[in-house]
């Protein structure tokens, strides 16, 4: 018998959502989608995402995770570190200890934790010079989840995101399709059944990528997403300063249909009287 009827997740902008954009601006993000799906069938359902972005690990397990043992929910997600490991001198193991007292705190409390390691960057360009310290960073992920029964959603071996349309212009968070297979996937970790299968293929495109096109790619991303996050870095400076986590109680969820659905009669109603 499968079922959750409350669960909380946090994290970083991958579980914020970004960058799956919702008309109003918000992002909706793979954790929103696991969400709607564990909510099927089961009208007393509640769901939290106490996630921002540019949030470190100690941020998480600081601000975060006591919100999460609080509330203990029926599942907790928890994907964190990634922020950490890209700064160059990073020390993955100092890393990995306190992920691991994070997932031993929520195991402690009963509480049935899933937990996700680090995408392959090998299709992106420039990034892809992290393939090594994230394959170590994983290692050490699927040790933790054995040691304590937590359930793991393997990013690495997704072959989906192997391809660079699963991922957005700035080649650090998942475009809305990736999204969309990521929460699929997370859903067949926890047995739960779900329509369609994250498995599919991509489309055959229909312009093979150019070498020149992936240097004026590059030199684009440079300037736009590498030189500020450079600059935010030598600063202090955080992509969720100021900002505050999207869903922070224990709330019922109102599925985006439903939401899409009373926005759309609110246009027609405010056209009719106009």
């Amino acid at each position: 018998m499968y079922g959750f009827d409350s669960y909380v997740a946090i994290g970083d902008s991958f579980t914020e959502g970004l960058n799956d954009a919702l008309p109003d601006g918000s992002f909706r993000g793979w954790a929103d989608r696991l969400a709607e799906i564990l909510a099927a069938g089961r009208p007393n359902f509640r769901y939290a995402n106490l996630s921002l972005r540019g949030k470190m690990l100690d941020e998480i397990m600081d601000e975060q995770l006591p919100i999460a043992l609080e509330l203990k929910p029926d599942l907790v997600t928890l994907c964190a570190g990634g922020n950490d490991i890209i700064v160059p001198g990073a020390d993955v193991e100092a890393v990995v200890e306190r992920f691991e007292e994070g997932v031993a705190k929520l195991r402690e409390a009963g509480i049935p934790v899933l937990i996700f390691n680090g995408p392959d960057t090998k299709v992106l360009s420039v990034m892809s010079v992290l393939r090594g310290k994230v394959a170590i960073y994983n290692t050490h992920l699927w040790a933790i989840a054995e040691r304590y029964g937590a359930r793991m959603v393997d990013l690495w071996t997704m072959g989906p995101l192997h391809d660079r349309r699963a991922w957005s212009d700035d080649r650090l968070h998942f475009s809305p399709e990736a999204h969309r297979r990521i929460a699929m996937k997370s859903a067949e970790v926890l047995g739960i059944p779900v329509e369609g299968d994250w498995r599919e293929p991509w489309p055959s495109e229909d312009t093979p990528s150019r070498w020149i096109d992936s240097r004026r790619s590059d030199l684009a991303w440079t300037k736009v997403h590498l030189l500020p996050w450079i600059r935010r870095q030598l600063r202090g400076e955080s992509m969720g300063d100021g900002l505050s986590p999207k869903r922070p109680q224990l709330s019922p969820l109102v599925p985006l249909e439903v939401l899409e659905a009373a926005e759309k009669a609110a246009q027609q109603q405010q056209q009719q009287a106009s």
